[in-house]
């Protein structure tokens, strides 16, 4: 499988993750099976609020769970849309992310977790800034 995680920076496994998704710079993809690591810039980065579209970046690279901190409400459906999951870390950089994946310490947002607008971010909606 391969797992896409939303970067602050490329730095492969200590790669700090990036609060929010969809304002991430990069996302790290990671496949699991084979240990190895992507960078891929995210050229969605600027989009006006409700009109993330993660699926744009990452679409046709086999990206099975995206593994982040917070996400907004229609980012999530579409990625569910397109067969990925949305998977909620505490994690604070990639290896820790992938770790906590392979421990099943994961777990998939809902839609009634999601981030509800730019300015609202709190840890209680699974939304960090």
């Amino acid at each position: 499988m391969i797992l896409c995680i939303p970067v602050e920076k490329y730095a492969e496994g200590s790669s700090p993750i990036h609060g929010h998704f969809g304002s991430a710079p990069f996302f790290l993809l990671h496949d699991v099976e084979k240990g190895t690591y992507e960078n891929l810039p995210n050229s969605n980065l600027n989009h006006e609020h409700g009109q993330c579209n993660p699926m744009k970046t990452i679409e046709g690279r086999g990206v099975g769970a995206v593994l982040c901190q917070g996400m907004g409400r229609k980012a999530v459906e579409r990625l569910n849309a397109g067969g990925v999951k949305v998977l909620v870390s505490e994690a604070l950089n990639a290896a820790d992310v992938v770790e906590s994946f392979k421990k099943g310490l994961v777990h998939e947002l809902q839609l009634d977790e999601a981030c509800g607008g730019h300015a609202h971010h709190g840890s209680e909606h699974g939304c960090h800034s």
